[in-house]
């Protein structure tokens, strides 16, 4: 037992999850409202988009690369698909929706993963200039406007609620969504694939040292092309639940998220190179800087310090990986 506490204790996430829990205690001793029922459930609601989207970007942070995409491409797969329905005048369940999100995040992410598995150029690159594409194929090609009717499936998805929770004092209510079961499924299979799975052994081996992976064995470019079929997919995934949850579709609203969330994972202890992090801490990290951004109000911080507060979390975050970069260069020059 002692072994194993010596252990966590020794971990990032222990110390985010202090972090987490010191901020948690300001913000309850500032205002008393922070564990009440429901500000608890507007966290939970808060974290169901940006911690699908932390997975996808997870897995391809760990592999050695920085995907930039992930929101251009969501916002893509989902407005096709909902004007697809809409122009359709589907009124059907909800497996369709779901299906062709997740046709079309597929293909997307074939296309980002055709490139980076032929391409000998870093990730980032290759994915801001996805981006792009998928933005002008979206503004452009399909002329994108506000959908404000969305097919009665997906807003009764967005609606669903598994309890009702309500502050005793004040009166109000929040709802937890359906749409968080999603979350705790994608992450669940997110963790079973990377922990049990020889694809997952890859990801973690070409984020370390892409020669040495392939040397082991693992084939370097049909991981990297899957993996991004499948970050595709739970990107498409978590832009329909903010889409359903909103009860429309704005084309633009999904974008600008990349920064958010890639701070989060590297402030769960992922390290910008590759080879390291673990989902526990990706996920602590994007609890902390939701818990950042929706709970400032709280204790009479005006909004617009938002911004500030996450700028800093990107500044930390970024500090603590160059940190580990440089400690795991030492320790390989000192086995040298």
């Amino acid at each position: 037992m002692g072994a194993f506490m010596r252990k966590i204790v020794k971990t990032n996430e222990f110390y985010l999850f202090l972090v987490i829990v010191a901020v948690s205690l300001l913000i309850q001793a500032r205002s008393g409202q922070f564990f009440t029922a429901n500000n608890l459930v507007d966290l939970a609601n808060a974290m169901v988009v940006p911690g699908i989207f932390a997975v996808g970007a997870f897995m391809v942070l760990v592999s050695g690369g920085i995907d930039v995409s992930f929101p251009a491409l969501a916002s893509l797969a989902v407005y096709a698909t909902t004007r697809l329905l809409v122009d359709g005048g589907y009124e059907g369940g909800l497996w369709l929706p779901f299906l062709l999100v997740i046709l079309i995040g597929a293909i997307l992410g074939a296309f980002n993963g055709f490139f980076t598995s032929r391409f000998a150029v870093p990730v980032l690159i290759i994915t801001l200039g996805t981006s792009s594409v998928f933005s002008g194929i979206m503004q452009g090609v399909l002329s994108s406007v506000q959908i404000p009717n969305l097919p009665p499936a997906m807003t009764e998805f967005g609606r669903a609620t598994l309890f009702v929770a309500t502050n005793p004092k004040s009166g109000l209510t929040s709802n937890m969504p359906v749409s968080f079961l999603l979350l705790i499924v994608v992450v669940a299979a997110a963790f079973v694939l990377l922990r049990y799975t020889t694809f997952g052994r890859g990801l973690y081996a070409m984020g370390g040292d892409e020669s040495a992976a392939a040397r082991a064995g693992f084939n370097v470019r049909r991981l990297k092309f899957w993996l991004f079929v499948i970050v595709g997919i739970i990107a498409s995934l978590a832009g329909l639940v903010r889409t359903s949850m909103m009860d429309q579709m704005h084309p633009t609203n999904l974008l600008g998220m990349e920064l958010m969330v890639i701070a989060a994972i590297v402030l769960g202890g992922a390290a910008v190179t590759g080879g390291t992090g673990t989902l526990t801490g990706a996920m602590l990290g994007t609890l902390l800087i939701v818990i950042v951004q929706n709970s400032m109000i709280l204790i009479g911080i005006p909004t617009y310090w938002q911004g500030f507060a996450l700028g800093v979390l990107i500044i930390v975050g970024t500090g603590i990986s160059a940190v580990q970069v440089s400690r795991a260069r030492k320790r390989a020059r000192v086995l040298i």
